[in-house]
């Protein structure tokens, strides 16, 4: 049976990427073939090289452009993309070529606390500062629009009235590290009606 390969794109630290790799290094039929990043500095390509996975930097006009991307892409016969951390607007030339075959991950329950500048610690000081009782991360579609595809995955935690947005920030990334993985392989096999958890509870 032919792998599914899927690419990790990521603009940081790497730690959804790395739970990513370590997943799936043993999986039958999916592969991670490769990172891209546009951060020369991102811990991410530290964290590839420890998996021996290959690694590629690109800057905004070669993004923007498409043309070393999809060569990229089209040389690890990428089928999927995985959005694990990455900062910039996906463009359209993406989602032509890998129509609802983008996922991404957000540290809030969207709609709430989505769109552009809405990431990292910037989403947690945000959800403190509404005084919302829960938080938790949503796993969608990529489409032209930060943070407003299709939602297939959201796992809620509480807002405890002592949580600044570093005590915060920390459940959310064991969410994402528990969940994320998980999810990216259930969708990528088709099972996401099979599992409870997928409907967004």
């Amino acid at each position: 049976m032919k792998n599914t390969n899927i690419v990790v794109f990521a603009s940081g630290n790497g730690t959804n990427a790395e739970e990513i790799f370590r997943y799936f290094a043993p999986h039958p039929s999916i592969k991670v073939c490769g990172v891209l990043t546009n951060n020369p500095r991102a811990n991410v390509i530290n964290r590839a090289e420890n998996h021996q996975i290959p690694c590629r930097v690109f800057n905004r006009e070669e993004f923007r452009n498409g043309d070393l991307i999809l060569g990229i892409l089209q040389q690890w016969e990428a089928d999927a993309i995985i959005l694990a951390g990455f900062l910039w607007l996906i463009p359209v030339y993406l989602i032509d070529e890998y129509p609802n075959r983008i996922l991404n991950i957000h540290p809030a329950l969207l709609p709430k606390y989505g769109g552009k500048g809405m990431y990292g610690m910037h989403v947690h000081r945000a959800v403190l500062a509404s005084g919302e009782s829960e938080s938790g991360i949503t796993i969608h579609l990529v489409n032209q629009e930060y943070d407003r595809g299709k939602i297939i995955f959201q796992k809620r935690c509480q807002v405890n009235p002592q949580d600044t947005p570093e005590t915060l920030a920390t459940r959310i990334h064991q969410l994402e590290h528990r969940h994320y993985p998980l999810v990216i392989e259930q969708w990528l096999t088709g099972e996401n009606d099979r599992h409870s958890e997928i409907s967004g509870e």
